[in-house]
């Protein structure tokens, strides 16, 4: 499995579309493990953009602070399942907790 997780200074990024970096990691959901992680300088925010390059990397989950709808359904058509309202946090530090079960979500930040 291939966790997304938008970075801003290294950090999850609480705006999905503010984000300068991708921190991809691969991890085993059976075992609870991190096998490896990879940091992507995002592309260009253009609309459908990012769907079909996360969809290209294998991505199969985004983890942020907050997406919009219709970003959200762009998403889901190419199979990348979407859970927002997560902390700051470094990016293993998410996938761990998103791996645990203890990954805390509130709501989504973003209203567009």
């Amino acid at each position: 499995m291939r966790i997304a997780i938008p970075l801003v200074q290294g950090k999850l990024s609480l705006h999905f579309g503010h984000c300068n970096q991708f921190a991809v990691v691969d991890v085993n959901p059976t075992d609870k493990k991190i096998i490896n992680t990879e940091i992507f300088d995002a592309p260009s925010h253009e609309p459908g953009a990012l769907p079909k390059w996360l969809s290209g990397i294998y991505v199969n989950l985004i983890i942020t602070g907050g997406m919009g709808k219709r970003a959200q359904m762009l998403f889901e058509q190419y199979g990348i399942k979407v859970m927002v309202g997560a902390p700051v946090d470094a990016p293993q530090q998410v996938a761990e907790s998103y791996l645990n079960g203890t990954l805390q979500t509130g709501a989504n930040i973003c209203d567009h």
